[in-house]
Order: structure tokens, then sequence, then C-alpha cells
């Protein structure tokens, strides 16, 4: 926890490898001071086929997925920070975007807490 998926088209990775944009996100992570280091966890998943609008022009989407608690600016806070960094690494890219969704404490479950 927390956990950070990346759905991008294939194209952009051919700038930039997955490992990098990963990395992106996993190091603005670290830097917003929300998350303990070593439970941040980040993943990438590419697609070569799909409808983005009207076309089919490259995109980024992180969703974050964080336990409740974070304020609502800190949130904001954290996914301008990850989208300026990958528009820094993609200033081609036309669409990169972010949402954060909290998990409830009440639901929540992991290996060890059962």
């Amino acid at each position: 926890m927390p956990h950070f998926i990346i759905h991008c088209s294939e194209g952009i990775t051919r700038v930039h490898s997955k490992k990098e944009i990963m990395e992106q996100v996993y190091n603005q992570a670290v830097a917003s001071e929300l998350f303990v280091k070593g439970d941040i966890k980040v993943r990438v998943q590419s697609f070569d086929e799909f409808i983005a609008g009207e076309g089919s022009d490259d995109f980024i989407h992180v969703f974050g997925n964080i336990m409740q608690g974070r304020t609502d600016e800190q949130k904001s806070n954290l996914s301008r920070r990850i989208v300026s960094a990958l528009n820094g690494l993609f200033p081609q890219v036309p669409i990169i975007s972010m949402n954060v969704r909290d998990f409830e404490k009440a639901s929540y479950c992991n290996k060890a807490m059962v």
C-alpha cells in the first residue's frame, strides 16, 4: 500500500522504458512524503489497441490507490506531482492524467492480517 497502476499506450514505451516510467511515479510518490518508502508499489500495463476519444493518440493514466485518511489537498498535490513528472518525460503525449482512490480501512485486508 499504496498501489500506483499505470495504463499507457504501447507507443510511449518506445520513448522511455516501462521501468523508467515506473521509477518516475515511484520517486514522486516518495517525494510526496505521504507514504512509507518500502510500502509503495508501482506497476505498468501498456495497450497496443485502444480508443482514446475520437482517435488513437498516445496516453498515460495513473490510478493511485491509497489508504483513506489523506486530505483532498494532499491527494491533489500527489496527482499534480506525478502528472508533472510524466509530462516532463513525455511532453509530446497529449493525454497524461491521474486519479486517486481511497481504500477503506474497514474493508482492506492483506495476507498479514489473516
